[in-house]
């Protein structure tokens, strides 16, 4: 059998085409032991999420991590599945969808749009099959995180070189390393925001809270942490609010290396200790809700910021499917289309 695979074929008449490439993290094809269990193992022997030697790493993750930890998740998915599936897989096919329900309106039938996951399914490999059969002779990928971050966004460059690797032809690519300070995506944030609160009745204390790294990547030389400040201060900024009503944090902390700061769970404790009593939490690094934010934050920090002495925590919801998010997102596509089209 080849090594590489054949250019894929599309019926004489076939236009060439541009493919765009969304990409997210992923997420298990259900809440059972086995697929979080299989999840985990893909996700966590990646060197770019687990920088350590493979001879100290892999007896830890096959002897402890992945016969236990399972468990707990599979726990935690259950908590938030949906009838469709897990909400990560959800709202990111349905986020693609109007994606390219917009780009149509724009460019009709010369850009295809197909979504595809560092881990689980759809894989990255597979949603480049479906777009190079179609004849896509120019790709643009564009992973759904807002802030790069070497773990997600390097993820997904590696994922996608990688398949392109087994094609005997490659089209012209193009990489979209992060969208963190476009004015569509903190317009629509801040709408969000807005929105929440006008539904709450009032304004209270906001909390963006970005999933964390660790330090050791800041120092590296990672941008995350600059960029995660900058949307937050664009945000802020954007809404108007003063140094002492909002508070910048990360969260969803795992091993015990060292994490950049300040956490949430920190940030909660102080919070409450000022006097503190509601609390708004959006979670800006997160393009669609997952188990990070609808049981991380919605159930699990709402839960310790009460016994903490707290009366109130509210989750802003992801921006998901919502009609700003395909067209912020649509207009960052058309911008790095240009000479393209």
């Amino acid at each position: 059998m080849p090594y590489y695979r054949a250019v894929a074929q599309a019926p004489a008449p076939t236009p060439q085409r541009i493919g765009v490439l969304l990409i997210n993290l992923g997420t298990p094809d259900s809440p059972s032991y086995l697929d979080v269990q299989r999840y985990l193992r893909e996700f966590l022997s990646d060197r770019r999420v687990i920088d350590t030697a493979r001879p100290v790493w892999l007896p830890i993750l096959y002897g402890l991590i992945l016969p236990l930890r399972p468990l707990r998740s599979a726990r935690n998915y259950r908590k938030i599945w949906m009838p469709d599936g897990s909400p990560l897989a959800v709202y990111s096919s349905r986020l693609t969808d109007r994606v390219a329900e917009r780009l149509r309106e724009s460019f009709g039938d010369s850009v295809r749009v197909a979504l595809g996951m560092s881990y689980g399914k759809p894989a990255v490999a597979q949603a480049l099959k479906a777009l190079l059969e179609q004849n896509v002779r120019r790709l643009l990928v564009l992973p759904l995180y807002p802030q790069y971050c070497s773990s997600t966004t390097g993820s997904a460059f590696d994922r996608t070189v990688a398949a392109l690797g087994r094609w005997r032809w490659l089209p012209e690519t193009r990489f979209v390393n992060d969208y963190h300070a476009d004015e569509g995506y903190i317009g629509a944030l801040a709408a969000r925001i807005e929105e929440h609160w006008r539904g709450a009745g009032e304004r209270t204390h906001l909390v963006l809270s970005y999933h964390g790294i660790p330090a050791s990547c800041a120092r590296a030389g990672d941008p995350y942490e600059a960029q995660a400040r900058s949307t937050t201060a664009a945000v802020v900024a954007r809404l108007k609010l003063d140094a002492g009503s909002f508070t910048h944090c990360y969260q969803s902390r795992f091993g015990r290396v060292e994490w950049i700061k300040p956490c949430i769970g920190d940030a909660l404790a102080q919070l409450v200790q000022r006097g503190v009593r509601k609390l708004t939490v959006a979670s800006p690094s997160f393009a669609v809700d997952c188990l990070e934010t609808l049981e991380e934050i919605a159930i699990q920090y709402r839960a310790r910021f009460r016994r903490l002495g707290g009366d109130e925590l509210t989750l802003v919801a992801g921006l998901n499917d919502d009609p700003r998010h395909a067209e912020l997102l649509s207009a960052l596509i058309r911008r790095h289309l240009y000479g393209w089209i």
